[in-house]
This record gives structure tokens, sequence and C-alpha cells, in this order.
């Protein structure tokens, strides 16, 4: 059921339901914490579209959450940016590219529209530009867009689990280094 749920939400992994993404969001659904009416993204369509699996009655967004808006993507002020990197690190589906103390740019195409990368940024150079035609998706394409941006969002949590485990490796290779000389003197 969880797989179910998480399948109708947009996975934009924005956090606006209280949840720390789409999947926390579709467990707490499945298990009666959280209500069907939490993910402004989804807006209205996805709230029909749970309440249906469900079988539940539709109901409004809860304005306590946000209000449905267009899809926009972010846009870095490139002249401003100061390649901070704290915008590629709220970045949930690695959309931003840039290094650091170098200018960064939005992969608009990879953009979610999650809104995370805006309230790091330091100097304010990140808006939100709405799309410029607002498409209507049939079924198979909207499943699409939202397997394409979990795929994503998968891939950057797995990275970011092996780089954690790679640290931890290091860390355990320098101690073992440093209790070996340790040892010799």
């Amino acid at each position: 059921m969880i797989d179910q749920i998480n399948a109708i939400l947009p996975q934009t992994q924005c956090r606006q339901c209280g949840f720390q993404g789409c999947r926390p969001y579709a467990e707490a659904i499945a298990t009666g914490v959280a209500d069907i009416n939490q993910c402004p993204p989804g807006g209205d369509e996805g709230i029909s579209e749970l309440a249906r699996l469900l079988n539940l009655n539709p109901k409004p967004l809860n304005p306590v959450f946000g209000q449905h808006k267009p899809k926009s993507v972010a846009f870095i002020i490139e002249q401003d940016c100061i390649g901070c990197v704290k915008c590629i690190v709220a970045c949930p589906v690695d959309a931003i590219v840039g290094a650091a103390k170098f200018m960064h740019t939005v992969i608009a195409s990879e953009c979610t529209g999650c809104e995370l990368c805006i309230a790091p940024c330091p100097v304010d150079c990140i808006i939100m530009k709405p799309l410029p035609v607002q498409q209507s998706y049939d079924a198979v394409q909207k499943y699409a867009i939202t397997r394409h941006a979990k795929s994503r969002y998968d891939a950057r949590c797995l990275r970011k689990e092996k780089e954690a485990l790679e640290k931890v490796e290091r860390a355990k290779q320098k101690r073992a280094e440093l209790l070996k000389s340790l040892h010799k003197t």
C-alpha cells in the first residue's frame, strides 16, 4: 500500500507535508498518522487519486501545509551567486550544478520545484520561475515524470549513504594508522 500511495505523490521531496519526503509521507498516510490532504504540489488531483485508492472521500487541501501553485523551477541569478554550495546540498534531486566559489546553475529539466534551495542561499540569488506553459499530462506521462524525479532522489540518497560510509571507513583507517604509529614509539 505504501508503494501505491508513494506512486501517486508528485515526488517533489519538498517536505511541505510535514515529512522528510514523499516516501515518509506515504508511510504516514498508510499508517493513519497523516491525512491525504497535506501535499500542496499534488493539489486537488493528488488528493482525489489518494482518496480513490484508499476508498475515502476527497477533501480540500489543508491550508496549514501551503497552497497548490503552478509548477515552477528554481533559477539562479548567476551574477549574484557566490558559489557557497548551500543550494547544492539542499537540492533533493541533484538538479543544481556548480563548484565551491564558482557560479551555480539549475538543470531546469531536473528541478522538481521543491523550493528547498531558496532558504539556505545567503545572497537570495534563487528565484522560482513558473513553467511557461502548463501542460496537462495523461496518467502514463505523469507517472514517467514522477518516476524520473524519484529515481534522481533515490540516486542522491544512495550517493549520500555511500559518501557517509566512505567517510567512516577513512576515519577508521586514520585511527588504525595513528594507533599503529603510537605502538611503534
